[in-house]
């Protein structure tokens, strides 16, 4: 089931970031998700799922925006090297 959000946002927004309207909702979108995620509220598949890109496209837009998909610490460690 999806569900859709209204946004009102000024024209002068959309005319000041040279986007219609579709555009800037997929803005918004993105960065919801990146947001999201960088929170740790949505994970990164999920993130990936509701933009319709793969994960690991979805994965370098967050890393470029400075999320960090691993932490410093034990848990991560032993998660990622039972990758090995």
């Amino acid at each position: 089931m999806q569900n859709t959000i209204e946004i009102t946002c000024p024209q002068e927004i959309l005319l000041g970031l040279r986007l219609d309207a579709d555009q800037f909702a997929d803005l918004v979108k993105e960065e919801a998700a990146v947001a999201l995620f960088r929170e740790g509220r949505l994970s990164s598949g999920m993130a990936a799922s509701w933009l319709g890109v793969p994960r690991a496209h979805f994965l370098l837009k967050a890393m470029g925006e400075g999320a960090n998909l691993l932490e410093n610490n034990e848990d991560d460690f032993l998660r990622e090297t039972s990758l090995l």
